[in-house]
């Protein structure tokens, strides 16, 4: 999570659930060409994480259930009926859903269709030597319409992994661009991954007595996939709009209404971004290379519309790549800085 998303939800990060403190982010290209966005942040244990803010909100007065799996909803007047494998059943007058990609309200009332999805896998690993940035390399035949990943971590370790919209690949790709980065015989301490949201945001973040958050709202960063910050953000946002509800005894999706107001005003145009990362994660590894020398070292502090004015010349020879969406793509890349919730 970048330090522009931790201080704009206020979270004071306590040193246990930290793996690491990062300068940035480095893209690198298939041409070993690269580019840096500086923005401090961390490499968080995800475990930790979950547990700090977990006491947290114990601490601020809710329940947390372990072992309590959904099995059923339904909505019974204006009370919602929740009932758990284990034959427990709970009852209440507002339901956020933060269920995850394949959102458990949505498919159970039929609010909307299943996303699309890429499949997100990578090592733990050891004996990784690291450089204080989040290394994501576009290699588009390593990943296809996506990208790889080197997150560094404490004690010389290292999470290595990618996105593709190639899931029988993934494992395979991932094992190759080890090879290529001769860290093959380094030791894996685990492997993990899952499918995450690339469609935007649903058609419906909420209805009567009903918010969806994160995963489950489809809240992924557009270009990079990252989905902490989006999380946590409209997780803020769906509590805001509880706290007024209650408050006012109006559950109804005239108030809830305000949820989808708040996180639309908040987050970016995702139909535009969406549009520009699907014609960049279609260019081959020679438009790709192209695009890297378009780019400065230092991305930080360049706005869009002055690299656009900058790389004007430079894409006039490339009219096939103009005519592709080189602008659009330019203007979805630019969005990657946490200042637009890319990280």
């Amino acid at each position: 999570i970048s330090g522009i998303a931790a201080g704009r939800l206020g979270l004071e990060l306590p040193e246990q659930v930290i793996s690491a403190n990062v300068k940035g982010i480095k893209i690198i290209f298939p041409n070993g060409k690269n580019t840096v966005l500086k923005e401090e942040g961390f490499v968080l244990e995800k475990d930790k994480f979950e547990q700090w803010i977990g006491k947290k909100a114990v601490k601020a007065g809710a329940k947390i259930k372990t072992e309590h799996k959904v099995k059923e909803i339904k909505k019974e007047g204006n009370f919602w009926e929740i009932q758990c494998s284990n034959k427990n059943s709970f009852t209440g007058k507002i339901l956020i859903d933060a269920s995850g990609v394949y959102s458990f309200t949505s498919k159970k009332l039929e609010l909307n269709s299943m996303p699309k999805t890429v499949i997100g896998i990578q090592y733990k690993m050891t004996e990784i030597e690291r450089n204080d940035f989040l290394d994501f390399y576009l290699w588009p035949k390593l990943a296809p319409k996506g990208y790889l990943w080197m997150i560094p971590k404490k004690n010389g370790k290292a999470n290595i992994g990618l996105v593709t919209e190639e899931k029988t690949h993934a494992k395979k790709f991932l094992d190759e661009f080890l090879k290529q980065k001769k860290w093959e015989n380094k030791k894996i301490e685990k492997s993990f991954g899952g499918l995450i949201p690339i469609s935007g945001p649903h058609k419906k973040t909420f209805d009567d007595g009903l918010m969806l958050i994160g995963d489950a709202a489809g809240f992924t960063s557009p270009l990079f996939e990252g989905g902490t910050s989006l999380a946590l953000t409209s997780a803020k946002f769906a509590g805001m709009t509880a706290k007024k509800a209650i408050e006012t005894n109006d559950y109804s999706k005239k108030v809830l209404k305000e949820y989808e107001e708040l996180w639309k005003k908040e987050f970016p145009d995702y139909n535009k971004l969406i549009k520009g990362k699907n014609i960049f994660y279609s260019f081959s590894e020679e438009e790709l290379n192209f695009f890297s020398e378009l780019l400065p070292d230092d991305l930080t502090k360049i706005s869009f519309w002055k690299f656009l004015s900058s790389s004007l010349k430079l894409l006039i020879k490339k009219p096939l790549l103009v005519k592709k969406g080189a602008f659009k793509a330019a203007k979805a890349f630019s969005f990657s800085k946490a200042k637009h919730y890319g990280w």
